[in-house]
């Protein structure tokens, strides 16, 4: 296995590329139980058909835990958008599309978002009071079973020389409520800076659905609340902005 080509380092885990082979190395910190239910999550969004690389193996090497998937040569439309700024409209409305047909998709057996963001705001440092607000307001969400990515942003979509678009990166995928995972989207862009962009997201999205844009910011102080347990602290202070500022009903 080689791992000397690295493609990126993250908080909990290295990314090599190895010929036609992606190779995720986790730290030694990380537990068993998360790498092995990325890797289910892969396999189980894999059964449904979706373009995304096809989990090869999962191992482990000097007391490391590794997933091997395979390698999809392309360029991240994140980095297309920045290069063609010019076609930003078209690559966005490809971007909905493709979030769009992702939640038309069901795959039995993954974790359920409201319980997943229920035990993340369970987690949370605020107070009694306004976690009892935002699990009352989840509990009152609808319930749906649509295939949510949970980190659906540009940079995990590669776009092939001929055009077709595959989506990586499945280690948070739940089923759920559409809107929760539209609200994550529109979170991302905003926590880079790229607040234009992520109006223009959300407005498109809900013309192309048919859901209103209402709907959708009642979301977003539940995923914001749920999204502060990770330990990046300039998120986090950005994340709570979105808590703090919501009227709970």
């Amino acid at each position: 296995m080689n791992t000397n080509s690295v493609i990126a380092k993250r908080n909990n885990k290295t990314v090599y590329r190895d010929g036609n082979r992606k190779i995720k190395v986790y730290n030694e910190d990380v537990s068993k139980v998360e790498v092995l239910v990325s890797a289910l999550n892969q396999a189980k969004i894999e059964e449904t058909g979706i373009k995304m690389p096809k989990l090869l193996e999962v191992t482990t090497e000097d007391g490391k835990w590794i997933i091997v998937t395979e390698y999809i040569e392309g360029t991240p439309l994140d980095v297309l958008m920045e290069e063609h700024p010019e076609k930003e409209d078209e690559y966005l409305d490809m971007f909905v599309d493709l979030q769009m047909s992702v939640h038309k998709m069901r795959a039995s057996g993954l974790l359920k978002i409201k319980e997943k963001m229920m035990a993340k705001i369970a987690q949370t440092d605020f107070d009694d009071t306004i976690k009892y607000e935002l699990q009352t307001r989840l509990e009152g969400m609808p319930n749906h079973v649509k295939v949510c990515h949970g980190d659906f942003n540009p940079s995990n979509i590669i776009v092939k020389d001929n055009g077709e678009m595959y989506i990586i990166d499945w280690s948070h995928a739940t089923q759920g409520n559409a809107s929760a995972d539209v609200a994550r989207t529109y979170l991302l862009f905003n926590l880079e800076g790229k607040l234009e962009l992520a109006d223009k997201y959300l407005q498109l999205f809900c013309e192309k659905s048919g859901t209103t844009r209402r709907y959708v910011q009642r979301w977003l102080p539940i995923v914001a609340a749920s999204q502060t347990v990770k330990k990046n602290a300039d998120e986090k202070e950005f994340l709570n902005k979105w808590v703090n500022v919501v009227e709970y009903e």
